[in-house]
């Protein structure tokens, strides 16, 4: 005979899949029926029409199966308004603290910040973020990316995102893509929509995307920066002190020397650059020889102005490579390179210790 206690304990380990707390804990499990193996009960999802229902339901009945259940009936319905405003209130109170600000920033809060940077657009910065963080999640960390780029936001299309974050009262949920949970201005501009924007309203945003957002527990937040010095850079820079910086360039000279401009904001705003990533530095034939399309040596002089190194350069894709997503498989010879750049930054930043 099954108790409605085993049940409760049973379904304690299920998770919502979008704010990874037990849906026992979240209070999403009513009215248990216990008949025999026969078990019946209602699920309380977030919101309506919630888009990981199914997978929901499959965990629930899974588990209560476990306990030799021969039968599941499971009814859904919705929080209400006032249930919902209860939950926003907890997850808010996670992750802010009573001043409101974002609890991420706090120093102890474990959280490393990786900002990503240029001087100029078209050197392929948002690729290399995105492929940055999915390599860092592929070594088991817990990744969150901002796309902040607010002008010209790109992630969600690079990462092959169609989907929208989950938002419960004003909360959203971060959508997870290759283990990265992800947030973007291109969730919120409708049908590819310009921002246009000044200072007051793009620092309004950067800060909600910090304190707005459940992100759980992390261990890297990494912020896809607008190209230059403009407003974002300037805000960011404040907000968040601690960040670390990488400077992305192509090894033209116009490129690294606008690049400069970043690289000594960055030191002005006592940010620790960790290097320089080199992007497009060579095309590889087929059989081994190296051509420098975009030319040689701007990696090296925007390191050696900066008094930092180049940590990658980064060939281009080979044609079969990047066909559907800007995303680099891992076996590929750029999904190496990318993996290698996340487990030198890692042991850099974290040591050998793990987290």
């Amino acid at each position: 005979m099954i108790t409605t206690e085993q049940v409760l304990d049973a379904l304690r380990k299920v998770q919502d899949p979008e704010l990874h707390k037990s849906i026992v804990e979240l209070n999403m499990v009513r009215n248990i029926l216990v008949q025999g193996w026969s078990v019946s009960l209602e699920i309380i999802l977030t919101i309506q029409g919630c888009p990981l229902k199914a997978k929901i339901q499959q965990d629930v009945e899974e588990a209560i199966q476990g306990l030799g259940a021969s039968e599941v009936h499971i009814s859904f319905g919705s929080m209400t308004d006032e249930e919902r405003a209860a939950l926003t209130a907890a997850l808010r109170k996670d992750s802010t603290t009573t001043n409101g600000m974002p609890a991420m920033l706090q120093e102890d809060s474990g959280v490393t910040f990786i900002t990503i940077t240029s001087g100029k657009g078209g050197v392929g910065k948002s690729t290399v973020s995105v492929n940055l963080a999915i390599a860092l999640a592929g070594l088991g960390k817990r990744v969150g990316l901002i796309d902040a780029d607010i002008y010209g936001f790109s992630v969600p299309a690079m990462m092959g995102i169609t989907e929208s974050p989950t938002m419960i009262d004003k909360m959203a949920i971060p959508v997870e893509s290759h283990g990265v949970k992800v947030i973007s201005m291109g969730f919120f501009a409708g049908n590819n929509a310009p921002v246009m924007w000044r200072g007051p309203m793009l620092n309004k945003w950067i800060r909600n995307f910090l304190a707005q957002t459940h992100w759980g527990e992390l261990d890297y937040v990494l912020l896809d920066l607008p190209p230059g010095t403009g407003d974002v850079a300037i805000d960011v820079a404040a907000m968040i002190p601690q960040a670390k910086e990488i400077i992305v360039t192509t090894p033209q000279a116009t490129a690294s020397f606008v690049a400069t401009r970043a690289g000594s904001m960055a030191l002005h705003t006592k940010h620790e650059i960790l290097g320089v990533v080199e992007n497009m530095a060579y095309y590889e034939d087929p059989d081994g020889t190296k051509k420098y399309l975009l030319g040689k040596g701007g990696g090296d002089r925007l390191a050696d102005t900066l008094q930092t190194q180049v940590i990658a350069r980064i060939p281009f894709a080979q044609p079969e490579e990047n066909m559907q997503t800007s995303v680099y498989d891992e076996d590929s010879i750029l999904g190496e390179i990318y993996s290698s750049l996340a487990e030198e930054i890692d042991y850099r930043l974290m040591g050998s210790s793990e987290r």
